[in-house]
């Protein structure tokens, strides 16, 4: 009995091994579905130079726990991310599975996130000291154009990646890309503390993080995108200039020195000329 489970043993890890990456990968997509669950129920509210009283409300606000629930929660699937990734190289567990939906459970994180910051759950208006409404400010400093140019970015770069791939070319993830994803992980949740706790109200330091951070993140993933864009090109030249193969792998010839007749029209002679010896006979 003992040879027979420590023989069963190195299976089942082998198994475990293979299957965990995946398992953090599937993670990672459900806890990005429960993070914005939790966004689209923050209702954020602030007002200018709050006093102690005031302050204290802020923190025993709703919005409050919703928004530390939701950091956690990011923070928690960013590090699914790093982690998948190097068990999956350390145990030469990469699965096409993985290939696939990896990117997918990133960009369902990363691109959620920036959407709700940029919505109206986070939109705010403070009263200013003459008494009068001052405008609606995104407390999160993402505007909808950033959300919509981070999306951009990530469309583009897969259906680059997709195209290219399919052809053989190796559009693997650059250091520019990674630069990117880590300086996304760490803004969300920065600015979700922010927001919570640190009253980022005009004129404020809280203001100047989240808009700083904001914007930084959004050049990070613009110049991510460039290289990609760059292998793209060189990629087409290169494409364009290898010879057309047919399924054999040798060079094809033109399609027109081809001509195809059909089968039935051959058999339809090949019965009449029978039918005429039978009758000459």
């Amino acid at each position: 009995m003992s040879e027979k489970a420590t023989t069963s043993r190195p299976g089942r890890t082998g198994r475990w091994k293979k299957r965990l990456p995946n398992l953090l990968t599937l993670l990672r997509i459900v806890l990005a579905a429960v993070f914005v669950a939790i966004l689209s129920r923050v209702e954020v509210r602030a007002s200018e130079n709050p006093d102690a009283l005031e302050r204290l409300e802020l923190l025993l606000d709703d919005a409050v726990p919703l928004l530390v629930i939701a950091t956690a929660l990011f923070v928690i699937a960013a590090l699914t991310d790093a982690l998948d990734g190097i068990l999956a190289r350390k145990w030469k567990a990469t699965t096409r599975f993985g290939r696939v939906m990896d990117p997918v459970a990133d960009k369902l994180l990363v691109l959620g996130a920036f959407l709700m910051l940029a919505g109206p759950n986070f939109s705010a208006t403070w009263i200013v000291a003459d008494g009068n409404l001052a405008k609606p400010v995104q407390l999160t400093g993402v505007l909808p154009w950033m959300a919509w140019v981070i999306l951009g970015r990530e469309l583009l770069v897969t259906s680059i990646r997709g195209v290219y791939e399919s052809e053989g070319v190796d559009f693997s993830a650059s250091v520019p890309g990674k630069a990117k994803m880590i300086v996304q992980s760490v803004a969300v949740p920065l600015i979700l503390l922010v927001v919570a706790f640190g009253n980022p109200g005009p004129d404020s330091l809280g203001r100047s993080i989240v808009v700083w951070t904001a914007w930084i993140t959004v050049v990070v993933t613009i110049w991510s995108g460039l290289p990609y864009i760059a292998r793209a090109m060189v990629a087409s030249q290169q494409l364009g200039a290898r010879p057309r193969l047919n399924t054999r792998g040798r060079p094809a010839g033109p399609r027109h020195d081809r001509v195809e007749i059909p089968a039935t029209h051959t058999r339809r002679r090949a019965g009449g000329r029978r039918g005429r010896k039978k009758k000459s006979r």
